[in-house]
């Protein structure tokens, strides 16, 4: 595991553009993933971001890195509070929440099937989980970094801003900024 992985694949939330990001990475002990995630939750829990792993397979796992007060602010939008809690989800706790998320991509089989709700969990936009979810993941408006059943334009602006955050990220990582730099701190936001 690397500081770059974290870079490549959670830029928009380190810059406080998104709610959060999920990406698997390999690793050989699990004892390594603790540990880097130890050090890399001291060094970014005064910035308002947090990073959990939510499933291990046997050389890969999936972690989950966000920003607790973004997520409390987007499970409480009506649409997201509604579906979560018919799912056994108590939006009121966002770190339940994130642990009873877990617990469901635990009983999941394969690498690739993941609880639908789980864009609740990653700030997309409320319209769009649940169009997924209406739709078996069919009959989109369009593609980017989540499938579109709503507003196309303002999605297609949200895709170019978090590549721009990404790109200018890796270019600033690559010249020398550490991730502690490049992390954007946010307040805590209240409930």
């Amino acid at each position: 595991m690397s500081d770059q992985i974290i870079v490549e694949n959670c830029s928009p939330t380190l810059a406080g553009l998104k709610t959060g990001n999920l990406f698997s990475c390999e690793y050989k002990r699990k004892k390594e993933v603790r540990d880097y995630l130890r050090r890399l939750n001291m060094l970014l829990y005064k910035k308002g971001i947090r990073i959990v792993p939510v499933k291990y397979y046997e050389k890969r796992v999936v972690l989950y890195m966000y920003r607790p007060g973004l997520l409390r602010r987007d499970l409480n939008n009506g649409i997201a509070k509604n579906v979560i809690e018919t799912l056994g989800y108590n939006a009121e706790n966002a770190e339940f929440c994130v642990a009873c998320l877990a617990r469901r991509m635990k009983e999941n089989a394969t690498q690739d099937n993941f609880p639908h709700e789980v864009g609740f969990f990653l700030g997309y936009p409320p319209e769009d989980v649940v169009g997924f979810m209406q739709h078996n993941a069919k009959e989109c408006k369009c593609v980017g970094c989540w499938k579109v059943y709503s507003d196309v334009e303002s999605a297609n602006k949200t895709f170019a801003a978090y590549k721009k955050c990404t790109n200018r990220f890796l270019c600033r990582y690559k010249e020398g900024a550490s991730l502690e730099q490049l992390t954007v701190a946010m307040p805590q936001m209240v409930q």
